[in-house]
């Protein structure tokens, strides 16, 4: 939330030329926008240029055919114009979205190459933001906003150039508006700068209250708290609808500012050139025309166009150095795992775990995991038990290696897996956790996780080995059934069994069970413990558990207490020692006496 508040320079150029590193795969078409937009400029102010040859050579002498020549002209600036213009707004479009396409791949992929670190302090909203919304500042910037403000500079110059050539006089009274229109820019910049501020800060604000909001509204129905988060809401969309409407206010003035110092110029104008035409008589070396005064006064309203145009390309300037900054920070962010300089082959592992005095923390010293040993043979069932937070699933974040611990070694197969590559290391795992998670897609995609070496017959069988063969068969579509957003047609058992189908299809070596069966009833508790005794046979399994009676036939079971080993052994033998194992299983055996009696 905070991030979000802070906001830039108004122009930063080492920004500026990071995002303009973006546009040089596509430098010669950004050329042939600029040579367009230079063209394109100069034939606005033609035509106040041919009207001035009209009035003065051929409506003031009666020269029908040389004024029909004339229009003619004008006709065919016109018409060249909208062509231009046409082939313009194309050529700019298709610059802003591919240099936007490019981005957002680098962005996107980016994301995968972070540690779980990074997304544990950055809330989803905020980066799914960085990929839509402040991305899409930038195609603003890239399409409408550079080309856009080259053109407005081109535009001003130009007139500049046919009013000078026209009369520098006229020029000169015309200019005279000219200071008092740039400190009404400067202030106007000044005070909507600040009320952007506020109203980028009220809008993230009210963002992050909707993302939580609408995430927790079933807790929010549940407790009756509809009126009391309306409140809150409406106190927030208040201030924004005000910071908004204070915004306006300064736009409200500034642009009437514009057009009235536009009106005083043409009254200059209209005065002083009245004036010329007027003495001609007395002194004809500075007379002006008619048609002069005419073509003027089309040039002031031409020049001061681009200048509220330029008002409104300071905002998207503005956006897109705030977009751009929170953007290169994202991509800036080096929160990764270490990588070895030349990581060791590895092909289908043997499924040997080995931890060597391991210490771990999340957050600097507060560890949470002290000098944790232990050895699994390949094929063999370790089991982990233990009150909350005693560690256990940071067991299963490091053998998979989204974190990385700060003491001792863990090995796989008698190698550091701080020597191998991430992704050759989980290609030898599958893990099936308490919260599943499934995408928006059918079932079988969500088997298979659209990995193409997984075959449908495959996808299929691994569902039938959990006894997820039998709810996927009712289905209208069988496997082809879409899921909805996080399984939303799926009950909580039917959302594990998938989560057990997909482990089980992508074959893995070494299988990791994080509480996965918690949520699933004791029938098809037992259901997948007969379908899957096979499969797991010749796989080294470790399972995490709250329900003893699920690991009783475990190789062996560790017990861990605050973040330390404190049994192991089988269910048996740690009976017998009369621990902390035995506490846990008699406290767990009383509550199911106590329901079974219920």
């Amino acid at each position: 939330m905070q991030e979000e508040e802070i906001l830039g320079k108004a122009y930063d150029g080492r920004l500026m030329r990071r995002l303009l590193r973006y546009l040089a795969p596509r430098r010669w078409q950004v050329v042939l926008a600029i040579t367009i937009t230079v063209v394109v400029s100069a034939l606005g102010p033609l035509r106040p240029y041919l009207t001035m040859l009209a009035i003065d050579k051929y409506i003031a002498k009666h020269d029908m055919n040389g004024l029909l020549t004339i229009v003619a002209y004008i006709v065919a600036t016109l018409v060249l114009q909208s062509i231009v213009l046409y082939a313009q707004a194309l050529l700019t479009a298709w610059i802003g979205q591919q240099t936007v396409l490019d981005l957002r791949r680098e962005l996107f992929a980016h994301l995968h190459t972070l540690a779980m670190r990074f997304f544990d302090r950055n809330p989803v909203g905020r980066l799914v933001t960085r990929l839509t919304n402040d991305v899409e500042v930038l195609n603003e910037l890239f399409s409408s906003g550079i080309i856009m403000i080259v053109a407005d500079v081109f535009v001003v110059l130009w007139i500049f150039v046919f009013m000078f050539a026209t009369s520098w006089k006229l020029s000169l009274v015309t200019l005279t508006v000219f200071p008092l229109l740039l400190i009404a820019t400067s202030i106007f910049r000044k005070k909507a700068r600040e009320s952007y501020r506020e109203v980028r800060r009220l809008v993230a604000r009210l963002n992050s209250f909707l993302n939580e909001h609408v995430g927790g509204m079933i807790t929010v129905q549940l407790f009756g708290r509809e009126a009391h988060a309306f409140r809150t809401f409406d106190k927030i969309n208040r201030e924004q609808a005000d910071a908004n409407i204070r915004s306006i206010f300064y736009y409200a003035v500034f642009y009437p500012a514009v057009e009235f110092l536009s009106s005083v110029a043409t009254a200059l104008i209209v005065w002083y050139g009245g004036s010329l035409v007027l003495g001609y008589k007395t002194n004809p070396t500075d007379a002006l025309t008619i048609g002069t005064i005419v073509a003027f006064y089309q040039y002031t309203e031409q020049f001061f166009r681009p200048i509220r145009d330029l008002a409104d390309k300071y905002n998207i300037l503005q956006s897109a150095m705030a977009a751009s900054e929170r953007i290169f920070n994202l991509l800036d962010d080096k929160t990764v795992l270490p990588l070895p300089t030349a990581a060791k082959a590895i092909g289908k592992v043997r499924g040997e775990v080995e931890f060597r005095n391991v210490w771990f923390a999340y957050n600097k010293e507060d560890f949470v995991l002290r000098d944790v040993s232990f050895h699994i043979k390949p094929g063999q069932t370790a089991a982990f038990v233990g009150a909350t937070g005693a560690g256990k699933t940071s067991i299963t974040n490091l053998i998979t290696r989204l974190y990385d611990f700060q003491k001792g070694q863990i090995l796989i197969d008698g190698v550091d897996i701080r020597e191998l590559d991430p992704r050759d290391l989980r290609r030898n795992m599958a893990i099936v956790l308490q919260d599943v998670f499934l995408f928006s897609a059918d079932i079988a995609t969500n088997i298979s996780l659209g990995n193409p070496d997984i075959s449908q017959a495959t996808i299929e069988q691994a569902a039938r080995n959990v006894g997820a063969g039998d709810f996927i068969s009712r289905l209208p579509q069988g496997f082809n059934s879409q899921v909805k957003e996080r399984g939303a047609i799926l009950s909580v058992g039917e959302k594990q069994l998938i989560s057990f189908a997909r482990a089980l299809a992508y074959d893995p070596s070494i299988l990791i069970l994080d509480e996965a069966t918690s949520s699933i009833d004791t029938e098809s508790e037992q259901m997948i413990a007969r379908a899957t005794q096979t499969l797991l046979r010749g796989r080294t399994s470790i399972v995490i558990a709250h329900r003893l009676s699920t690991i009783q036939r475990a190789d062996a079971i560790i017990v861990m207490h605050h973040g330390e080993i404190r049994e192991r052994g089988t269910h048996d033998e740690l009976l017998r020692m009369g621990g902390i194992y035995r506490t846990l299983y008699e406290l767990q055996y009383k509550e199911q006496a106590v329901a079974q009696a219920a």
